[in-house]
């Protein structure tokens, strides 16, 4: 997928989720996400950041003594923007294709899709994701996987989706949508429930 065709479905995808969170009451902003001990707000916060440079990212990475996933989880949870800040902020990424300091278009539309469900799946919401678009973000995870694995061990899988001419690796099966298979590579254990195969090997 080209960059031109990424940029479309980040944009897309952002303005999608800001019309989700739109239609949300104020406690559906308290549930947790699927991401550990953030609430729907925290995630949504998070993807404000997605343009920040080094001056915003400073303060919090300082306070979380330069480490990286804290210094991730303290620039959500201390943003002090608001509800209606937020949906601003996503959709006036639109058309912009400036990405947060020392990534690219593809972290940026895996961390949309991914996210996107970390709000969607708890509060029940039947938000799917265009097809190349999640493949393209599965292949980045797994790209990621075999570089810093931080998440499910994926090497010694065979990944197929069952809603695209798409198949990856060798070993154990495990298949599925490709949405489900990128939730389950990104560490989403709800995404196991949706998937056929040796699950377990994804633990």
């Amino acid at each position: 997928m080209d960059s031109d065709a990424i940029w479309h479905h980040i944009d897309t995808e952002r303005a999608a989720l800001a019309d989700i969170l739109e239609t949300l009451p104020d406690d559906a902003w308290r549930v947790p996400s699927l991401c550990d001990a953030w609430t729907v707000r925290d995630v949504a916060a998070h993807l404000c950041f997605a343009q920040a440079g080094i001056r915003d990212i400073l303060r919090p990475a300082l306070r979380s003594g330069l480490r990286y996933n804290a210094t991730i989880r303290t620039s959500a949870i201390d943003s002090p923007l608001t509800h209606p800040e937020i949906i601003a902020t996503l959709r006036g990424f639109a058309g912009s294709r400036r990405t947060a300091v020392g990534v690219t278009e593809r972290e940026a539309l895996l961390d949309t899709l991914i996210h996107t469900q970390d709000i969607c799946v708890p509060l029940d919401i039947d938000h799917r994701a265009p097809t190349d678009a999640a493949v393209a973000a599965l292949e980045r995870v797994i790209w990621w996987s075999r570089r810093m694995p931080l998440g499910p061990r994926l090497r010694h899988l065979h990944l197929v989706a069952t809603d695209a001419d798409w198949e990856w690796g060798s070993g154990r099966r495990v298949e599925g949508t490709v949405q489900w298979l990128l939730l389950a590579a990104a560490g989403r254990s709800v995404a196991h429930q949706h998937l056929r195969g040796d699950v377990r090997a994804l633990a």
